[in-house]
């Protein structure tokens, strides 16, 4: 995919992964740390990563494609197509935990004995890989703000 109505695919699809990456995130972990957010939102969490997982590398191919076609590869684009390289990883490992959060979810609707230390472990991985993605999708897109904007914003600094 390279165009979306004659403008860039990235440029688009690059809006819904900002979103739907941190939100998976903090649902990540909001349902790890809340049982009861667990009880109402897994299943919607779990389809949050499911699609920002099979979302990444189309955006991430997207970005490549207009990456080829920029004829001055500044650092800070560079910066910013290696960046966006690494975000499938930080997408799959979301995804793992929701998938671990959607087991629990279900162990615990079966089961009246609750197990403390999955539960603390869980938390634990939830709000590691949430703080990761939330991260790494900050320092993404401020590597892309700065390879477009930069020019723009030191022109206007000038009197």
């Amino acid at each position: 995919m390279t165009t979306i109505a004659g403008l860039p695919a990235h440029v688009l699809l690059v809006h819904a992964m900002v979103v739907l990456a941190p939100l998976t995130a903090l649902l990540e972990i909001l349902c790890a740390l809340w049982p009861a957010a667990r009880r109402h939102l897994v299943w919607p969490t779990l389809a949050f990563a499911v699609v920002t997982t099979a979302l990444t590398p189309i955006t991430t191919n997207a970005g490549e494609w207009l990456y080829d076609r920029e004829r001055h590869h500044r650092d800070i684009l560079h910066t910013h197509a290696a960046r966006g390289g690494w975000m499938i990883y930080f997408s799959i490992a979301m995804l793992a935990v929701a998938v671990v959060l959607a087991w629990a979810h279900w162990r615990e609707i079966r089961s009246a004995k609750p197990r403390a230390a999955a539960t603390v472990a869980v938390a634990v991985l939830a709000i590691a890989v949430g703080a990761a993605s939330i991260l790494q999708v900050v320092r993404i897109g401020d590597s892309g703000a700065r390879s477009v904007w930069a020019d723009e914003l030191t022109k206007s600094d000038k009197p």
